[in-house]
């Protein structure tokens, strides 16, 4: 599938215009988010920009780009985008999602999970520990989305529990996620960079791993600094084991490698029984509880979807081909081929708001600018890796953000400038590139 993805990327006729429909949702949701917000003073003015609006927008101005192809020809293409394993596995992650949050928090286990965590931890380590949390379940995953959906309501009860302010406490859970996304051994991405630049992935691990590891040590102590003096005399409230148990499987599960729509659908269960056990609520409520949670789901994943369509659309009219011969004609040297691949499976990512597909379109191009330069496979395939995983945390209508916003109330837009994690791992990386370019050990 890659490979075809790849021939089809390169076939197609570079086009600018085709990026058309991203700025023109970049303008008005950041553009109307700003005015309302600081200009017009307006409280909570991020949330008048209603990103489904902005993206139909942006989707209609991208179904009257390109005369050549009539409406049903267009209908293909997204049909086609939308049909993408990877879209359509996201999407049923949110709704297998959604009904675990559902349950879990109708039972009370995100209360009970927080009440526990604080029992054993002090207060002040409280954001820091969710961050360490969120780093831990993304990796055993490998998947950030679902480490989002599974600790979104954890996140709110610390806020609640602690009085943290609720989007640092998110944003810890966001960074956790990126740090599994990128480093997961069964996560899409790792595995499409592998897969791309032709190295194993164990290798690929070790020096992804040495060089994200400071930047994961400096959030740690960013989000313990900003909470460092809070309230260490929380009162915490009456817990029970039992409420916990869902999040102890899911956390279990993730570790032994369960698959995650397992993972969520059992933890689902044990929380529809706790529930009915403690008397939460009535074995009659079973399909509502989880139906709360699974229509909380329903903005995300159509949001999902319409972006699968704008991104098919870019990709057809030559947006993304654009950007990858834009960025291999600057290609000078050794360090600024590594430089032109970082940004160049960023700029492909801001396209299609997916880190996964960013690779596979960016994978072809990027072992070409691999081999011309001697760059090791291992090196590139860390570097497509970390830089889709950099721009993925931070766009505010991505997967992770958007999923944050919607389980916590916290505008998408608010949640970036508390992504210390991704700004870091860009730093870590820059620095990389720019002093350790030499001939790694084993290289072949």
């Amino acid at each position: 599938m890659s490979l075809g993805m790849e021939n089809n990327a390169r076939s197609v006729k570079s086009n600018p215009a085709a990026l058309l429909p991203i700025g023109i949702f970049l303008v008005l949701y950041l553009g109307c988010g700003l005015i309302f917000e600081y200009g017009l003073g307006i409280e909570q003015g991020f949330y008048q920009v209603k990103a489904i609006v902005v993206f139909l927008i942006a989707l209609a101005v991208a179904c009257f780009q390109n005369r050549k192809l009539d409406f049903n020809a267009k209908l293909k293409v997204m049909a086609n985008g939308v049909a993408d394993e990877n879209i359509l596995t996201m999407c049923l992650v949110f709704l297998a999602a959604g009904a675990f949050s559902g349950a879990i928090s109708a039972a009370g286990g995100a209360d009970s999970t927080v009440f526990l965590f604080l029992d054993v931890l002090p207060s002040q380590f409280a954001v820091g520990g969710l961050f360490l949390i969120s780093c831990f379940v993304s990796i055993s995953m490998g998947t950030s989305v679902g480490t989002v959906s599974a600790l979104a309501p954890f996140a709110v009860s610390m806020s609640q529990a602690t009085g943290y302010e609720m989007v640092l406490c998110i944003a810890a859970v966001v960074c956790g996620a990126m740090f599994g996304d990128n480093l997961s051994m069964i996560s899409d991405t790792t595995i499409a960079a592998v897969r791309t630049q032709g190295c194993e992935m164990k290798d690929k691990f070790r020096m992804n791993f040495l060089i994200v590891l400071p930047a994961a040590v400096l959030t740690l102590v960013i989000f313990l600094a900003l909470t460092w003096g809070g309230s260490g005399q929380v009162e915490v409230g009456e817990y029970s084991f039992w409420k916990v148990l869902p999040y102890l499987v899911v956390l279990v599960g993730a570790v032994i490698g369960v698959n995650v729509f397992v993972i969520l659908m059992l933890g689902t269960a044990l929380s529809l029984a706790v529930g009915v056990a403690s008397g939460a609520f009535l074995w009659t409520d079973l399909f509502t509880v989880t139906f709360g949670g699974i229509e909380a789901m329903y903005d995300i994943t159509v949001i999902s979807i319409v972006v699968a369509c704008i991104g098919a659309l870019v990709k057809e009219y030559g947006g993304i081909q654009w950007i990858i011969e834009f960025i291999h004609r600057r290609v000078k040297s050794k360090k600024g081929a590594q430089l032109g691949i970082a940004g160049l499976v960023a700029a492909v990512d801001v396209a299609t708001a997916n880190n996964t597909v960013a690779i596979v379109m960016s994978g072809s191009i990027a072992k070409e600018v691999s081999a011309e330069y001697g760059i090791d496979p291992r090196r590139s395939a860390s570097l497509l890796d970390i830089f889709a995983s950099v721009m993925q945390g931070i766009l505010p209508y991505g997967a992770q953000l958007l999923y944050a916003s919607a389980g916590t109330g916290v505008a998408a837009p608010a949640i970036v400038p508390y992504m210390f994690y991704c700004y870091l791992m860009a730093v870590c990386s820059v620095v990389f590139i720019l002093f350790f370019s030499g001939k790694e050990k084993g290289a072949k």
